[in-house]
């Protein structure tokens, strides 16, 4: 077997995970990832999402300068309120690591009255000093990402123009 693997799956540093337990419905943050309205409303200024197997998962963090987000990336699969993973790529100076694409599963589930739990898996990582960098820079920018989802529902939609 191969030393990276285990059990068939990447070893844990080959995986960026992260949770939250968000006070709302579980339709309500399915909204959130899979419409564009609702990634605006705490993922970014501007998104171009259609849920469907191939559809865009776009989303522009400057909405100014596309390339600062994830034009052209598709959803890969889905199962509603469930489960959605969609293509992902790096920031512009890591131009391996953009070209090459990454991929995210968020998962969903009940956490008890009124609660949801979201589960994010970032995968698809290779080896060399551009992706221990894009790595490390996803571990801070989910982070953030989950820090917005969490007020999103805890005090409303993101101001992006205050942000």
């Amino acid at each position: 077997m191969n030393a990276d693997m285990m059990n068939g799956l990447p070893k844990a540093r080959h995986v960026i995970v992260k949770e939250a337990v968000v006070a709302a419905s579980r339709a309500e943050v399915w909204r959130a990832w899979t419409t564009s309205e609702g990634a605006m409303t705490f993922f970014a200024p501007k998104a171009n999402i259609s849920l469907a197997i191939g559809g865009p998962y776009e989303v522009y963090f400057d909405p100014a300068d596309e390339r600062m987000g994830t034009k052209g990336l598709k959803i890969l699969s889905y199962l509603p309120e469930e489960m959605i993973s969609f293509q992902w790529n790096a920031p512009p100076d890591m131009p391996v690591v953009r070209r090459e694409l990454c991929w995210v599963v968020v998962q969903f589930s009940d956490a008890g009255d009124g609660l949801v739990k979201v589960r994010l898996t970032h995968l698809g990582w290779k080896e060399g000093e551009e992706w221990d960098k894009a790595f490390n820079y996803f571990q801070r920018a989910w982070d953030f990402v989950f820090d917005n989802l969490k007020r999103r529902f805890s005090d409303g939609p993101v101001d992006w123009g205050k942000s």
